[in-house]
């Protein structure tokens, strides 16, 4: 019987001979030590097993039919859209980006991560790569862990609290799970972060990780390749912040030997901006 198929109804009785005799029992006979009735009783047994799955079949057949016999396909990531044209007030900003929809990670986010600290011409533009979970909590970047890790760093070097500083990421949204930002969702965010730098003129920026670090340069070098030296990122006006790249936080949690170096990056970076 193929798949899909209907059986019909004068055949049913038929099946049922056939599956009684192969468990040794004819329709109508008696069974040795076993009442006439017992083997009309199995018979009818299954004849009503093979109906009951003929029914079954022919009513997922129906609802295959009417589904057009697969099952609803999943719905696409939305893809993502840079944003055309950008706010050009930090509060008008602000609001354009908790409201943003560019890309797929506004689905899964509890809130926008915009960013946090010193708006009127700070010195230090801290920038990671994405919010984390606590992060995506609060509304903050930088919380947990590694955002107290960074705070020691940063009071160590002399930054904190003695010059102002604002934190952000490349992302504004929290990736499922903290996956590194894909290239897309990095485009469609970008046109943000651009305006804030603009907005804000820091005096130095700090480029944290791998994904900040090759978001902000526009390059593919290799992280290491890029620390240790003075990058110049452009503004819209034209003008040029100096950078540093270092090391994300996040990473010295469980590589404390790059610590040294993220020491001698900031200490890099605060001599520029001195």
């Amino acid at each position: 019987m193929s798949a899909g198929s209907t059986t019909p109804v004068g055949t049913v009785a038929g099946v049922a001979g056939e599956v009684a005799a192969k468990a040794g029992v004819g329709v109508g006979a008696s069974v040795p030590g076993r009442a006439a009735g017992g083997a009309g009783a199995v018979a009818a047994a299954a004849a009503a097993a093979v109906a009951s799955g003929v029914a079954a079949g022919a009513a997922a057949s129906g609802l295959g039919a009417r589904r057009g016999g697969t099952a609803a396909p999943e719905r696409p990531p939305r893809p993502a859209q840079p944003v055309a044209e950008v706010a050009q007030e930090w509060g008008a900003l602000q609001a354009q980006v908790a409201a943003c929809e560019a890309c797929g990670l506004c689905a899964k986010r509890r809130q926008a991560v915009f960013g946090a600290g010193a708006v009127q011409a700070p010195r230090w533009l801290v920038v990671g790569e994405a919010p984390g979970e606590q992060d995506d909590r609060h509304g903050e970047p930088f919380q947990g862990r590694a955002g107290m890790l960074l705070q020691a760093m940063l009071r160590a070097t002399g930054v904190v609290p003695n010059q102002p500083v604002y934190y952000t990421n490349i992302v504004k949204c929290r990736p499922v799970g903290n996956r590194t930002p894909r290239p897309e969702e990095i485009q469609a965010c970008l046109p943000y972060l651009r305006r804030q730098i603009a907005l804000l003129a820091p005096a130095g920026i700090v480029a944290l990780g791998r994904v900040a670090a090759q978001a902000l340069l526009d390059t593919e070098a290799d992280f290491e390749s890029l620390r240790g030296q003075v990058h110049r990122v452009r503004k819209e006006d034209g003008g040029e912040v100096p950078l540093v790249v270092t090391y994300h936080p996040a990473l010295l949690l469980s590589r404390p030997q790059h610590k040294a170096g993220a020491w001698r990056d900031l200490n890099l970076l605060r001599a520029v901006v001195a």
